[in-house]
């Protein structure tokens, strides 16, 4: 059966609907290009946009060319290898020179030093860091360290800043650029208070006595009373500062630490020596101030004095003068240095009474012996004066005996000082009671006064005593070869026994000039000779005195 098709209804196109996209409806939003007919991009715009992409390619392709074609290799080898690393520049250290502006220590590829005798232990020397302290103190390998003397003292001062500057450096070590990020500042230089010239004839004077066998060894120091710089500070044997520094003479080296003399020991400061008879000047102070003895009062040497011996008193203890002198008074005890003199006025003996070993510890401290003196340096010794308590303590108990006063009187027994002790102590009686802190450095034009101790309670009559007893030790005593035309110098010598078999003997000479107006102070002590010596330490300071007088003129007026 055929179905019936049901025809759809045919509709007409008006040409306005062909023709609607030529104008907008009210109703479309232009903004949104409703209803706008699309147009096609200008063939002006392709050609600019061209352009510019084929500039920017071109510059491209040139780089490109440039980095890989003609400078590609070095460049590619160069990125491959290199690195850039952070180095220091050491800061050069500074000048070391001496008042004269003598240069002591200065600047080559390795540090230098003055080529004379005398300088080892005052300089120091330097040398690279340890492994410790480039991790705890973050130093550098190539980085100097002063380890001794004035080199490590004023370390800081010398050493300056490290600058800093980028490297750029290849695999094989070659530096390729650099440039200076900070540049190092120099260290500041150093002046110090000592008289190379002066300094240079002590140690040569101690030198030669060791060279003769006469001593072991021995040390120099002389200071300005009023300032406390110290003119020369000495100590022999010693190093050779340039030796340790270069580090290469392992020979040199290894005989510095094998040989018995202590070469490494400063024994002007670090020595420690027994004083013999140059502490008698303190002592005499103390008698006279204490009344003890008067000026004038005479005291009988006869070679010795016998006291009743504690352990067995059947039997007599002797206690020696060096030779009998007869009737001494105080002025005329120091010239001669009388033992029984000042065993007398020490310990007391029959009708004389005696200062006392608390008297005695008492005057020792007020002049500086038995603790530091201040100076400007390493560490120091402060020695030892003997006294009940300590010798409670070292001999296990024992008691304190009269002998032990008469020995402490006269510098034996357990007494121990160091030559920077007496020379400060010596600038004291010749000044009347000012004791200055000594200095290894050259005051400068702003510097505050030195620091200084005024001892109290000695009157200056009793000063005026010792120093015209010290000073007849040069005219009619013991130290006649001092007796200079030139300059007026006062003197205590003393000449210290050593061990039980007293076999071996320390000299010493401590004084000052010019002795009418003291300005100068020198202590000297020859080291470990035969008891048996005809030359000692007064020798050594004639010899100084000598060229002092032909050559340092200016040192004669104490001005």
């Amino acid at each position: 059966m055929r179905q019936r098709i049901k025809h759809l209804p045919v509709y007409q196109i008006d040409p306005d609907e062909i023709l609607l996209d030529d104008s907008n409806l009210p109703s479309f939003n232009t903004q949104q290009f409703e209803g706008r007919i699309e147009r096609p991009i200008s063939k002006a715009t392709f050609y600019l946009l061209g352009i510019i992409f084929f500039l920017v390619c071109l510059i491209f392709v040139g780089k490109v060319g440039q980095l890989q074609i003609i400078n590609g290799s070095v460049l590619a080898k160069r990125s491959v290898n290199n690195s850039l690393r952070q180095i220091p520049i050491f800061a050069q250290r500074g000048l070391i020179t001496d008042r004269n502006d003598v240069e002591l220590v200065w600047n080559t590829p390795d540090r230098s030093y003055i080529d004379k005798t005398g300088f080892g232990h005052l300089l120091g020397y330097i040398s690279y860091p340890t492994e410790k302290e480039m991790a705890s103190d973050k130093l550098f390998p190539n980085e100097l360290v002063g380890r001794d003397g004035a080199e490590k003292v004023f370390g800081q001062q010398l050493q300056g800043e490290n600058g800093i500057k980028i490297e750029e450096v290849n695999a094989a070590g070659q530096i390729e650029s650099d440039s200076v990020l900070r540049p190092p500042k120099t260290g500041a230089n150093l002046v110090l208070a000592i008289d190379s010239r002066i300094q240079a004839e002590m140690a040569k004077a101690i030198e030669n006595l060791v060279d003769q066998g006469t001593f072991q060894a021995g040390a120099g120091v002389m200071m300005d009373i009023k300032t406390g710089e110290l003119l020369v500070l000495t100590s022999f044997p010693e190093y050779d500062p340039e030796v340790l520094s270069r580090g290469n003479d392992r020979t040199k080296i290894n005989s510095y630490l094998s040989d018995g003399r202590q070469f490494f020991l400063n024994r002007a400061i670090d020595g420690l020596y027994t004083p013999g008879s140059i502490i008698k000047p303190i002592i005499a102070l103390g008698a006279l101030t204490e009344g003890v003895i008067a000026p004038e009062t005479k005291i009988l040497s006869t070679g010795s004095i016998s006291i009743p011996n504690p352990y067995d008193p059947k039997q007599s203890s002797v206690f020696k003068d060096w030779r009998a002198n007869g009737w001494v008074n105080i002025r005329e005890a120091l010239a001669v240095s009388s033992d029984v003199y000042f065993y007398e006025v020490g310990g007391g003996y029959q009708n004389q009474r005696g200062l006392g070993i608390a008297k005695i510890d008492q005057y020792a401290r007020m002049f500086g012996l038995g603790q530091p003196t201040g100076i400007d340096f390493l560490t120091e010794e402060i020695g030892v004066i003997p006294t009940p308590e300590w010798k409670a303590k070292v001999f296990n108990g024992e008691p304190w005996r009269l002998g032990d006063t008469y020995h402490t009187a006269i510098g034996q027994y357990g007494f121990q000082v160091t030559p920077m002790q007496m020379v400060r102590a010596v600038a004291g009686v010749a000044s009347s009671g000012h004791l200055v802190t000594p200095t290894v450095l050259k005051a400068k034009p702003d510097d505050p006064p030195p620091v200084e101790t005024i001892i109290t309670g000695v009157n200056t009559k009793n000063y005026t005593i010792v120093r015209e007893g010290m000073r007849m030790g040069v005219t009619a005593g013991l130290s006649r070869s001092l007796d200079f035309s030139e300059l007026k110098i006062a003197v205590k010598t003393g000449t210290a026994e050593l061990g039980t078999l007293k076999k071996y003997v320390n000299s010493w000479i401590t004084g000052f000039f010019p002795y009418d107006s003291p300005r100068y102070a020198f202590a000297i002590v020859m080291e470990k000779g035969s008891r048996d010596n005809l030359i000692g330490a007064s020798v050594v300071m004639r010899q100084t005195l000598d060229w002092i007088i032909a050559n340092a003129p200016e040192y004669l007026t104490g001005k």
